[in-house]
């Protein structure tokens, strides 16, 4: 059951819009499952292709899955990994090949061949007990040419079609009633092609799905948000189903994705910088409305040495553990003497941070 402001997915409720982590390998740098509860985090974002690397699909298998394997309750998206095969296979064709049948790769210093066909994916994401299957899809750079553009999506909807029918054999073959089922996304690929989009859009729409994703780099050479591209595609969508704007996770972009109609989030930036003393923080209450456009935030880098004798938090308008109960001065310290509670306690307020966002993008729709 889904709608603009909230989607349930085997009895749990993800309201939107919804900033997920990149949990790549059933984890979040740093940080254990409690923290993600204690900081707002509604849901983990994994991803097929690292899992079946590591630990291992037998693994998650033994556990009966990533909840229990990860200690996550809650709602799990595994992405299908297209994404990132695409970026090794592009980095050298020693690392594999891409065909019609779907993706042969070897990882850098890996003996092992790894195969990952639609089929497979989806056998996989059952197997590791998700909430949302992502089909494996063909993935291409914006700016790769036409003609590689019309592969893709030809070749990610003949995908798409595949991993339907395989997660329908799936739901059939383990008698998983129709509110206990996981759910299943499209990608719609078709880089900078407004066209493209369209047919590839229109082809998923044919063949059904529970939401959709924006497949392909969202961001231009300079990092900017390819705003025209992120809007046509929503907009071949009917607003009922759920978009992903897979990657899109930098707070400028995500507030200006939801404001175009997308509902779901995910990125390794806010934790990313996090780690490298990148802390972000509202300029004004997060509780007001966020203007100008581009300027309501901006970020600390604690090792400045103006923060030695700091007593102030990160911030007065975050209540995350972190700012109630630890001074600039004392980050400063931890990240100088380079000790692990740095890196825990950056990436708890960095997250807070993002749920604070979605919290006033939510609440300013009512």
């Amino acid at each position: 059951m889904a709608s603009r402001s909230q989607i349930t997915i085997r009895g749990k409720t993800l309201y939107f819009p919804a900033f997920l982590p990149d949990a790549t390998t059933g984890f979040v740098r740093a940080v254990d499952s409690q923290d993600l509860k204690q900081v707002g985090i509604q849901a983990l974002v994994m991803n097929t292709f690292h899992l079946m690397q590591r630990p291992g699909s037998s693994t998650i298998q033994a556990f009966n899955g990533l909840h229990s394997f990860t200690g996550w309750e809650d709602v799990i998206i595994t992405d299908s990994g297209g994404f990132q095969a695409y970026s090794l296979i592009h980095e050298s064709d020693k690392f594999g090949t891409l065909t019609d049948q779907g993706i042969i790769f070897r990882p850098e210093g890996k003996n092992r061949k790894f195969i990952l066909t639609p089929e497979k994916s989806v056998q996989l994401q059952f197997s590791y007990d998700t909430d949302v299957v992502i089909c494996l899809d063909d993935c291409t750079h914006v700016d790769a040419p036409r003609g590689e553009q019309e592969i893709s999506v030809k070749r990610t909807l003949a995908w798409a079609k595949r991993c339907k029918e395989e997660f329908q054999h799936q739901v059939d073959q383990r008698q998983i009633e129709v509110e206990n089922r996981p759910l299943i996304f499209g990608v719609i690929q078709g880089g900078g092609y407004p066209d493209l989009r369209k047919k590839c859009a229109e082809g998923l729409l044919e063949i059904g799905f529970d939401g959709f994703g924006y497949g392909g780099w969202p961001l231009d050479s300079k990092g900017n948000l390819l705003t025209d591209m992120v809007s046509l595609t929503r907009e071949l969508v009917p607003l009922e189903y759920p978009m992903h704007a897979l990657g899109i996770g930098h707070p400028y972009n995500l507030k200006r994705s939801y404001e175009i109609g997308y509902d779901i989030f995910d990125s390794a930036l806010p934790t990313r910088d996090a780690r490298h003393a990148r802390l972000m923080r509202f300029k004004s209450s997060p509780n007001e409305p966020l203007t100008p456009v581009n300027d309501w935030m901006e970020y600390v880098y604690i090792q400045d040495k103006n923060f030695i004798k700091d007593s102030r938090p990160i911030s007065e308008y975050c209540d995350c553990p972190v700012c109630q109960h630890f001074s600039l001065g004392y980050l400063h310290h931890l990240f100088k003497t380079g000790d692990w509670l740095f890196r825990r306690l950056a990436t708890l307020h960095n997250l807070r941070f993002m749920t604070q966002l979605t919290e006033n993008l939510r609440n300013s729709d009512g």
